[in-house]
């Protein structure tokens, strides 16, 4: 009874009936804010409670009552290659969610089970939508310096040169508006829709291959192998199976000469994530839907599940339109409800479909027969996911744009290019879903691509959040990418680590008393890397472990320190290395081409025989450059990682 209690009055506070927080109306919004974010997806959140915690007076817009977007509409999977930690509030509810079921259920329940990391594949947490709002509406609701405000969207900008000064927010569902003005504005929406509102360049659509000489760009046909199409894939794979990352199995090869890399506005495809439940308690009939069409739900796909979700549920990934989701990108409210209205007909038919019609074998007829939709999600949407999965809509054309060689190892390094404004990482696959339904000799459907082992991971530049034409705008959701790189970025845990970024930006803003776009990143990169961000990828780093050289190994990784993906912290620093590390960190004015050039360096003295640096000499090179050793006396050998503790000061 008492945890059935704490459970219930937890809830209560989540959904804020005991909260003046989540009770705001547009008529007692304050006139002012240092910062308003639209739209409370997990990286809107991200950064509005990081900017809150800093000391920033923020405003969150929600468009719908419910906060925490496809995480709180039935994704139900943490989308990382990654298993561990990457940003304080990812991890922070992360582990929130695992010690709902722990403490819940018990630690050899099914449901703890279900929602700790699996041994390999696309397990890394599971978790209900329902628990995931909770959790997440809880972070929003702690903050006393967020003010929420629910049901509205942006309808105008003002804008006075290279600032924002206001937006106008207008009811989801009514015709109130109220003009809010701000410091700083954050577009965190899935659409991107501030950015037409501020008449900032953006791009929808895929670049063509000759725009940035991407090998997977525009049009292309995918083929699914077994075995790697040619050595160089070959050699790419054994790279990748040496990361500490989880692995996929299966290979894929572009089919010639049908991918003509030509370039067009198509996005790729959207679809519910539809959460079903076995248990006849909590499980729903699904019933024959009106315009029930079995030739046309015949021709979808059904076959990518989560499963198990706790508490006998599973998530269904399907069905996808390809094409009429083409209009919800750029379209008004009314076509985009529109094309959800379409899709999720479409997902109840097919659902109906599996379960009952002659021509699906019986088997699988069986398997979907045991499920419906889950009585206890999604209540007050008549169990549908308050969120549609909108996977790419605009994109901000940045000061820097990501593009699929970010994704490659660089040449003569084993690492991928290094950007010296990194913010994060992005370690998930280049993966798009299908853009158009037209294959080509025996192809995925165009446009699909899983490049599970051409992909490396990452750094994320800060210039990517920012207009070229604005200096108070972040963009951490619909960043500067182009259509191959965006698969990489496009997951949740990414995002929310970019938007904690986004937020610790906006309060260095506030304290320097400039624009976003003008900081100094070089401080930025200190505060996230001492407040335990990961901004650079390391196959033998973890977080909870020796973090005053951790952090200094994530500031220097953006001065091109590391050649490869092991910082190898504890063993002897060879003197050729040093070298290179102290010239790089001692010549004036380097870019991140001359970065570069110290990467491939250090990968030079890597290769070589030189002696390794004893404390004595290393203390003797730091006086003669007028730079103190953080420690003089150590009962261990000296070490990498002590070096670039004393060089991160």
């Amino acid at each position: 009874m008492n945890r059935l209690f704490r459970c219930t009055l937890s809830w209560i506070i989540a959904v804020g009936l005991l909260c003046p927080a989540l009770r705001v109306s547009a008529q007692t919004l304050e006139s002012h804010y240092d910062l308003v974010v639209v739209e409370a997806t997990p990286g809107g959140i991200a950064t509005a409670v990081r900017a809150a915690r800093e000391g920033l007076h923020v405003l969150l817009v929600n468009r719908t009552q419910h906060l925490g977007g496809i995480l709180s509409s039935g994704l139900g999977v943490w989308d990382t290659v990654h298993e561990g930690k990457r940003s304080p509030i990812y991890d922070e509810v992360r582990h929130a969610i695992m010690e709902h079921y722990r403490t819940t259920y018990g630690e050899k329940s099914p449901q703890y089970i279900a929602a700790l990391p699996g041994k390999s594949g696309h397990t890394n947490g599971r978790f209900e939508p329902s628990i995931a709002e909770k959790i997440l509406t809880e972070l929003v609701v702690r903050e006393e310096n967020i003010t929420l405000l629910k049901g509205y969207v942006p309808s105008a900008v003002e804008r006075e040169g290279r600032l924002i000064r206001a937006v106008t927010l207008k009811e989801f569902q009514g015709s109130r508006t109220q003009k809010v003005s701000a410091a700083y504005f954050a577009d965190c929406t899935y659409e991107g829709d501030l950015l037409p509102l501020a008449t900032v360049t953006y791009r929808v659509g895929r670049e063509s291959r000759d725009e940035f000489h991407e090998p997977h760009a525009g049009k292309i046909y995918m083929r699914s192998s077994k075995s790697s199409p040619n050595a160089g894939v070959a050699e790419m794979a054994a790279q990748h199976d040496r990361l500490n990352l989880r692995k996929f199995t299966g290979y894929q090869e572009i089919v010639q000469p049908e991918s003509t890399g030509e370039g067009d506005g198509n996005v790729q495809a959207f679809n519910y994530r539809t959460v079903l439940s076995s248990d006849p308690a909590n499980r729903l009939p699904v019933t024959k839907p009106a315009n029930y069409d079995p030739a046309f739900l015949s021709k979808l796909e059904f076959g990518s599940i989560v499963s198990p979700l706790p508490n006998h549920k599973i998530g269904w990934n399907r069905p996808q339109l390809v094409g009429p989701h083409q209009a919800y990108v750029e379209g008004d409210w009314e076509t985009r409800l529109q094309v959800m209205d379409q899709h999720w007909q479409a997902t109840m038919g097919l659902l109906y479909y599996l379960q009952n019609d002659p021509s699906v074998p019986e088997e699988r007829r069986r398997y979907f027969r045991a499920y419906g939709l889950a009585k206890d999600e999604f209540e007050d949407h008549n169990h549908r996911p308050y969120e549609f999965y909108v996977r790419e809509a605009r994109r901000l054309t940045g000061r820097h744009i990501i593009t699929e060689h970010d994704f490659a190892l660089a040449k003569d390094t084993q690492r991928t290019v290094i950007r010296r404004d990194s913010i994060a990482f992005a370690d998930w696959y280049m993966d798009a879903h299908a853009c158009t339904l037209s294959q080509a000799q025996g192809s995925l459907d165009e446009g699909k691509m899983m490049l599970h082992h051409e992909t490396f991971p990452a750094q994320i530049p800060y210039r990517s959040l920012l207009s070229p034409e604005v200096d108070n705008l972040l963009v951490p959701v619909c960043l500067s990418s182009t259509h191959v790189a965006w698969g990489a970025i496009r997951l949740e845990p990414t995002w929310m680590q970019i938007g904690e970024s986004a937020g610790y930006a906006c309060a260095q803003a506030h304290k320097e008393n400039v624009a976003p776009a003008n900081i100094d990143t070089s401080r930025l990169i200190r505060t996230l890397c001492e407040g335990r961000s990961w901004i650079s990828f390391f196959n033998d780093m973890e977080l909870s472990k020796k973090d005053t050289e951790i952090a200094a190994a994530q500031i220097l990784s953006t001065h091109g320190f590391f050649h490869d993906y092991d910082a190898r912290l504890d063993e002897p620093l060879k003197q050729e290395t040093a070298a290179v590390w102290l010239n790089a960190l001692t010549a004036p004015n380097q870019d991140e081409a001359q970065t570069q050039i110290t990467a491939k360096a250090v990968a030079a003295a890597e290769r070589g025989n030189s002696q390794v640096m004893t404390r004595e000499a290393w203390h003797e090179l730091l006086q003669g450059l007028k730079l103190k050793p953080r420690s003089v006396v150590a009962d261990h050998p000296f070490s990498r990682g002590e070096a670039l503790a004393d060089l991160a000061q």
